[in-house]
């Protein structure tokens, strides 16, 4: 669901595509991204990433340095990632299998990334994250 520190989609290859963006009310923007791909004669798998751009924001921490250890781990910005799909679907249902993904995320997932303390609570699971799987991030870590 969560995209891990230091990588993005353009490293893996995967051929990505902007069909739409979603402005959210509390400021933030959903990016839909097309990662369909054939995987047969007449059938594709249809996979769409939904990413929503995250600031970090230092107001939003009581602790300084749980906010240095995120920044320095995940940077200036996070990303919440979504990833939705179906294998073998006929070609000709690939834009309606499209469409229901699409749906579906705005059924169930618009109103959460909408909320005015998305941001805040997002950025605040990335420490929790990191203190409860310290081992995935010690390049990140290590002392200077």
């Amino acid at each position: 669901m969560i995209g891990s520190a230091g990588k993005d989609e353009r490293d893996s290859g995967m051929a990505m595509k902007l069909i739409e963006t979603i402005p959210l009310r509390n400021g933030l923007t959903v990016e839909v991204q097309d990662l369909s791909r054939p995987i047969a004669a007449d059938t594709a798998k249809v996979e769409l990433l939904f990413r929503v751009k995250v600031p970090l924001n230092p107001g939003d921490w009581t602790c300084p340095a749980h906010y240095e250890t995120v920044r320095k781990v995940f940077g200036d910005e996070l990303r919440f990632e979504y990833r939705a799909g179906r294998s073998f679907v006929r070609d000709a249902a690939v834009d309606a299998v499209s469409r229901e993904l699409r749906d579906a995320f705005r059924r169930d997932l618009l109103a959460y990334l909408s909320r005015p303390d998305f941001p805040r609570r997002f950025s605040l699971s990335k420490y929790r994250e990191i203190e409860a799987n310290p081992y995935r991030y010690r390049e990140f870590l290590k002392e200077s």
